[in-house]
């Protein structure tokens, strides 16, 4: 798995999320648990990965949609 973007916005992380499964990705989140233990005051930001195979393209996917 490779982290492709981080955030500790949570509607950004769920709309880039649904806009990589939406192409056809297979997104992981990093650090939910971690980041609502802390409180949620912005120390630990939560990743998404894709597999390692799919992290270029999704990459490029999140770019064309103007989201990187």
């Amino acid at each position: 798995m490779l982290v492709i973007a981080a955030t500790n916005d949570p509607v950004r992380l769920t709309f880039l999320v649904s806009l990589l499964r939406r192409g056809g990705f297979q997104p992981v989140l990093y650090d939910e648990n971690m980041a609502a233990v802390e409180g949620s005051i912005g120390a630990v930001m939560r990743r998404i990965a894709v597999p390692e195979h799919q992290a270029d393209a999704a990459r490029q996917y999140l770019r064309a949609a103007g989201e990187l």
